[in-house]
């Protein structure tokens, strides 16, 4: 009888390998005068190319996709036998966001192309620096940038707040971030400058503003979720009236949770058929005399006030079947920049929050993809050295059908597993609401 065997799983520590490359000295023989020359040397990311593109790729996704500062990246290298600078981290991490700057330009105008765009922003710390930064021609935000910190110095605060923004196209799985010094709508502007289509965002003025620039190109969406929320927030000031409203809400959530799996013009359909008499309702609902004794400044008449304001922006989602009914997928992109604020703590420099966006850019929109980020990133960093100017075979979505083993399979068996048991979930209350 053969001895049974037992499986147990252990953890190899990664290691540091250094690779050595053979530089030929050549010589004419016949031609002694010519002397010896050394060939060419491969073209590295920094100079004298002492780091691969894997010590790269590993710096950027260690810090944006699982938010290491690089300060604990540091004790990272040392267990495995590096210890480099902090500030060589840095220098290599800088010159890959150098390295992909055209490419976040292209995955820009793919974003920008597209008929929807979701967007949505949060706070970053901005450390000033002794000297405001110089005027770029090639910047158009640098004369924001620098008016913005100019007058922080003459107050002689240490820090601004600045701004993390994205941008997310519903039609192509592409994210695009972008820093700016504050919450001043050029931001949005100068992205959308171009731009046609829906743009799915809250209702900060800055977007109603680029909305009514654009002459009639952009649509604004208003995200349901919010009212969503507001009503649900302000629950307890008038229980009644929120629970009618929540199962408007309800209602509508259950007939997107349908729509989901459907092409875009049966999607609308449905929408047409469902939905609509359900926003007709909350209409009547909202002028009717029921809520005449809720106060303007209560926290539940704030909720309404915003319902009715925003009401016209809620609907659009109903003739295009290719809007989603709010903008959470967007807003969760927050996350990332939330959890990365939370371990690196500030940003150093104008220069380094426009590195930043980028490098985020490229993690996010590989991870929208299910991809391994590091097989992605070490790739395009390769490809981008060695000359590639077809930025469009880069894309994430393009680069995972030619490479099928970086694709993380079981996170789209976990959205599956999910969207599932929403699914069930969904049915049972449509049942038990007619019944």
């Amino acid at each position: 009888m053969g001895a049974g065997q037992q499986e147990t799983l252990e953890v190899v520590p990664p290691k540091l390998v250094v690779r050595r490359t053979g530089i030929p000295k050549l010589a004419c023989p016949k031609a002694p005068e010519c002397g010896v020359v050394e060939a060419p040397r491969p073209v590295g990311l920094v100079e004298g190319n002492r780091y691969d593109t894997s010590v790269a790729a590993e710096i950027m996704v260690v810090k944006y996709a699982y938010h290491v500062p690089v300060y604990r990246e540091q004790d990272m290298f040392a267990s495995c036998g590096w210890t480099p600078a902090r500030s060589t981290l840095l220098n290599v991490l800088e010159a890959a966001a150098y390295l992909i700057r055209p490419l976040v330009a292209h995955l820009r105008e793919v974003v920008r192309a597209g008929p929807i765009i979701g967007t949505d922003d949060t706070t970053v710390t901005l450390v000033v620096k002794d000297t405001p930064p110089p005027l770029d021609p090639d910047d158009p935000k640098a004369a924001r940038a620098r008016e913005v910190i100019t007058a922080a110095q003459a107050e002689l605060r240490g820090s601004i707040t600045a701004r993390m923004w994205v941008y997310r196209s519903i039609t192509a799985p592409i994210n695009v971030f972008d820093f700016t010094v504050s919450r001043h709508r050029d931001g949005p502007d100068l992205f959308l400058d171009g731009f046609a289509g829906s743009l799915m965002a809250d209702c900060y003025s800055g977007y109603e503003a680029v909305r009514t620039k654009s002459d009639g190109k952009i649509i604004r969406a208003a995200c349901t979720a919010h009212a969503r929320r507001k009503v649900f927030d302000s629950r307890a000031n008038h229980p009644v009236h929120a629970a009618m409203l929540l199962e408007m809400f309800q209602a509508l959530y259950d007939v997107e949770g349908r729509a989901k799996t459907l092409p875009a013009a049966e999607r609308q359909q449905l929408r047409h058929v469902e939905a609509r008499p359900i926003w007709a309702r909350m209409s009547d609902y909202l002028a009717s005399d029921a809520i005449s004794n809720v106060m303007p400044k209560e926290p539940f008449g704030q909720a309404i006030t915003y319902l009715r304001n925003q009401f016209e922006h809620f609907l659009v989602y109903l003739d295009d079947g290719l809007l989603p009914i709010d903008n959470n997928e967007t807003e969760q992109l927050m996350k990332q920049v939330a959890l990365g604020r939370k371990n690196w703590m500030f940003i150093g420099s104008v220069a380094a929050g426009y590195r930043a966006a980028d490098l985020m850019s490229l993690v996010s929109s590989a991870a929208r993809n299910d991809l391994d980020v590091f097989l992605y990133a070490k790739d395009v960093l390769d490809r981008l050295l060695a000359g590639e100017m077809d930025y469009d075979k880069l894309r994430p979505d393009v680069w995972k059908q030619s490479h099928p083993e970086a694709i993380r399979i079981y996170r789209q068996e976990e959205r599956r597993s999910r969207a599932d048991a929403k699914a069930v979930k969904r049915a049972r209350r449509r049942i038990a609401r007619k019944g």
